[in-house]
């Protein structure tokens, strides 16, 4: 089953017309970031430790809804501080993920969770939002194979920025 819904979005991301609006890029929207969560079942995709080195901002969403927004990257001591910009940060926010390509390295974006967060994780940090700051999450880490869990046609996390590219 695990195998079938990477094909199945790869196949549904063929289909033309407005892709922001059809329904296989509201199943990408929607499977992505539960095939993303589920790394965090297996260890050897946990990250461990903050990952230097990140560009001062990448792309983040809150899972399962459409508005893109962005987290501003700073570090304090070991952790990552982030804060989320640009869209409505949800008051049920309960934590956040740094999603890492498992094959370049590289750092593609955070995705913000209302659900039942991760036991005994390694944290990296926080992730703060809302209109005054006022809501603070734990920020964990997990290497995904990129291409499997993002349809380039209906981006998870948007548009690559120019340092995410």
């Amino acid at each position: 089953m695990r195998a079938l819904v990477p094909a199945l979005l790869v196949a549904l991301g063929g289909c033309g017309g407005d892709r922001a609006r059809s329904p296989s890029c509201g199943l990408a929207q929607m499977v992505g970031p539960t095939l993303i969560q589920q790394q965090l079942t297996k260890a050897p995709y946990v990250i461990t430790d903050a990952p230097r080195g990140l560009p001062p901002s990448l792309p983040a969403r809150v899972a399962a809804t459409p508005p893109q927004g962005e987290v501003l990257v700073a570090y304090e001591r070991d952790l990552l501080v982030m804060g989320f910009e640009k869209a409505e940060f949800p008051l049920t926010a309960t934590y956040a993920l740094l999603v890492v390509d498992d094959s370049t390295q590289r750092a593609m974006g955070v995705l913000i969770y209302e659900s039942e967060p991760p036991k005994s994780y390694p944290r990296l940090g926080t992730v703060t939002g809302g209109p005054n700051g006022e809501r603070t999450v734990p920020l964990y880490g997990v290497r995904v194979d990129w291409p499997s869990v993002n349809n380039p046609r209906c981006p998870l996390l948007g548009a690559a920025t120019p340092a995410n590219r």
